[in-house]
């Protein structure tokens, strides 16, 4: 399990740290850029981060060649056997409607998806670096919506208790919403692109890039 989820920790967090370092700067403005709030420091930072644990494309190609591929699924099963445990323990949980109907969507899809890249690689190698990339981020933000899902139940656990932290457990459950609503949906692309094949990536020649 480790081993399944430390490229996706490296690869998929380093990412998604680079454009929220991004966003900062903009949320400056023109000030943002300059060295004396300190973003531009962030973003130096949170870029070298994507190649410092081995680059996006290692790790890409390190889940889905060798955990994955090579594991003939088993390594991604054991992790989606721990979401589908969890969707379907709060199957029935009207408040957790909005967070489990996606997310059970998704981890199905995971697979089936897996299972495609699977059968075209088998007939040409080059379809795993294709698809590397946009499988490791679409399988980072399944993963965080698993654990932003987990969080939503625990808040709205406490909530229904009475806790005295009301305003934390509450920002749980908004941010969880936030996260499923505009940042999950982002899934629907690298699920297009991570199945689109090697072709389009491999039509130029050398000699096209000759001025």
């Amino acid at each position: 399990m480790l081993g399944f989820l430390t490229p996706i920790a490296k690869a998929f967090l380093t990412e998604s740290g680079l454009e929220a370092a991004n966003h900062g700067v903009q949320v400056f403005g023109g000030h943002g850029f300059i060295a004396e709030w300190g973003m531009e420091q962030i973003v130096r930072d949170a870029r070298i981060s994507t190649l410092y644990e081995g680059t996006t494309g290692i790790q890409s190609l390190d889940l889905l060649g060798r955990k994955v591929l090579m594991t003939q699924g088993a390594s991604l099963k054991q992790f989606t056997k721990l979401v589908h445990g969890f969707c379907k323990e709060n199957a029935d949980d009207a408040d957790m409607k909005e967070f489990i109907e996606p997310l059970a969507k998704l981890n199905k899809e995971w697979g089936d998806l897996t299972m495609k890249i699977g059968m075209t690689s088998m007939q040409n190698r080059d379809e795993v670096g294709s698809a590397s990339v946009d499988y490791l981020m679409y399988s980072g933000y399944v993963t965080l919506a698993f654990l932003w899902a987990k969080m939503a139940k625990v808040a709205q656990t406490n909530l229904a208790a009475g806790t005295s932290e009301e305003d934390f457990y509450g920002a749980k459950v908004k941010t969880a919403r936030f996260y499923f609503q505009r940042i999950l949906p982002r899934t629907a692309s690298h699920a297009i692109t991570k199945v689109a094949g090697a072709d389009s990536l491999m039509a130029l020649e050398e000699d096209h890039f000759s001025f």
